[in-house]
């Protein structure tokens, strides 16, 4: 039995075609897709269709799947000044496209979680980020007394733990259990622009892991960033259109570093952060 797991395409279709390629050609007989199939990139309704094509293919939720649909719906999960902040243009054009498309609720029936069991193997445990909380990193850094309250949290206990959401692989032991993260197919942020997921092989020893890279054109997409009028919602679309140019998380330290200093979040800081002001 071999499966992929993949994550975090966020509306980038041909990183998407080109791990979905990969895969078949590594014999992958299933597909996890672990969270935020959509936002962020010009092609969230593609991603989406392309997936729910297929009938080897099973999803968790991801926040980004979740929070277009909170978005949509002006949930009061969400802060209210967000709203009327224009910094959320491309999180709007989102939720308007998938709603336009029949597909913004389609991840309301996802789980939080998915299981692998085989007889005679570990059980596997995937979550977008942990079962707890979809926001929650699981990687090499994970406290070792959490990792163990993760896998003992079904009944049997998890062998395996995998999650997603910090854009870059990772692999661990801890405490007998192997720790791993699929990194990102859509928006890789560890330097390497290569779509990124991870192949999961059963063998009589256990699961056999390999955390896979797989590069394909970018032209196409980052094209797409203008000709789909995202790019045109403002600096949170420029913001991730970056991400996809450069492999590195820029929004996350831009959005603190304008938090402590008490700064807006418009073209201006943005500017300055990206002259190296925030880094």
């Amino acid at each position: 039995m071999r499966l992929a797991v993949l994550a975090d395409i966020h509306g980038n279709a041909d990183a998407l075609r080109a791990v979905l390629a990969d895969a078949r050609a590594q014999g992958a007989e299933r597909l996890i897709v672990n969270g935020d199939v959509v936002n962020r990139g010009p092609d969230s309704v593609e991603a989406l269709s392309l997936l729910l094509a297929r009938e080897d293919v099973t999803f968790t939720l991801g926040n980004h799947d979740d929070l277009v649909r909170l978005w949509h719906g002006r949930s009061d999960t969400l802060p209210g000044d967000w709203f009327t902040d224009p910094f959320w243009g491309a999180t709007d054009w989102t939720a308007t496209e998938l709603d336009r498309a029949g597909l913004l609720d389609v991840p309301g029936g996802w789980p939080m979680t998915q299981t692998l069991e085989v007889p005679g193997l570990p059980l596997v445990l995937i979550a977008h980020g942990t079962p707890a909380d979809y926001r929650e990193s699981l990687s090499e850094r994970t406290d070792p007394r959490r990792v163990a309250e993760l896998a003992a949290g079904l009944g049997g206990g998890a062998g395996v733990l995998v999650g997603s959401h910090i854009h870059r692989p990772a692999r661990a032991t801890r405490g007998g259990v192997l720790v791993l993260n699929t990194g990102a197919a859509g928006t890789p942020m560890d330097g390497d622009p290569r779509a990124q997921y991870l192949l999961l092989t059963a063998a009589p020893g256990g699961w056999v892991p390999e955390l896979r890279r797989v590069p394909y054109d970018r032209s196409g997409v980052l094209r797409r960033f203008e000709t789909s009028g995202l790019l045109g919602t403002g600096v949170s679309a420029e913001i991730f259109r970056d991400e996809v140019q450069t492999a590195r998380s820029l929004y996350t330290p831009y959005w603190v570093w304008t938090g402590e200093g008490g700064l807006p979040r418009d073209a201006a800081t943005w500017a300055a952060f990206r002259q190296g002001v925030g880094q």
